[in-house]
């Protein structure tokens, strides 16, 4: 299975079971229900947080460089998508089907702006657990030196036993005794014709 669809099928699942909980709740302690709808929210978003900090720390322990990480963005995007819909679609289902007071609107709702709301809701704060995760695991490791670099960069640089013994291009300018050159000044309003 794709990776971005195990992401959306999983966040789907979490959001439909705390929307059920939610419903639940509301019922018990109808005087609460600020608190119990932010702490709903607030397990949707960490469910994510977690889940893409995790794919965030994976990605850069293995690849330590930057630019050759897989592209997590359009990952959960798509996992975004995906539990916006079946999430939206799956709300509309337990709430048409069973006695559960879940507070779905239409099912047009859910499919559209809920969807929508609910994409935001996974990608945002999965890009931010992303960047994070790649940070906390480059943070460790050293700067690569040049054992670790491609072998096409290597030929490039010679050899330190014919550094040490070539003469440097500019060693003869170093000293005190260097020839000078004197140049004459450069005029701003540039040449001037000869009359």
């Amino acid at each position: 299975m794709k990776p971005w669809l195990v992401r959306g099928l999983g966040l789907s699942l979490v959001h439909v079971i705390v929307r059920a909980l939610l419903g639940v709740a509301l019922m018990q302690w109808p005087l609460q229900g600020s608190i119990l709808r932010w702490m709903g929210l607030a397990v949707v978003i960490l469910a994510a947080i977690v889940w893409a900090g995790i794919d965030g720390v994976r990605d850069r322990r293995a690849n330590p460089d930057p630019d050759d990480g897989e592209d997590l963005t359009i990952r959960w995007l798509a996992a975004g998508a995906v539990t916006g819909i079946v999430a939206g679609f799956l709300t509309w289902l337990v709430d048409t089907l069973t006695d559960l007071p879940i507070g779905v609107k239409s099912l047009l709702f859910e499919l559209t702006s809920g969807a929508a709301f609910t994409v935001l809701l996974v990608f945002l704060p999965a890009m931010a657990a992303v960047t994070a995760g790649r940070f906390l695991a480059g943070r460790g490791e050293s700067k690569p030196d040049s054992s670790d670099r491609p072998s096409r960069q290597r030929e490039r640089e010679p050899e330190p036993a014919a550094v040490a013994s070539a003469p440097s291009a500019d060693s003869a300018w170093r000293s005190d005794e260097a020839p000078t050159e004197v140049f004459p000044a450069v005029d701003p309003q540039g040449p001037r014709p000869e009359r």
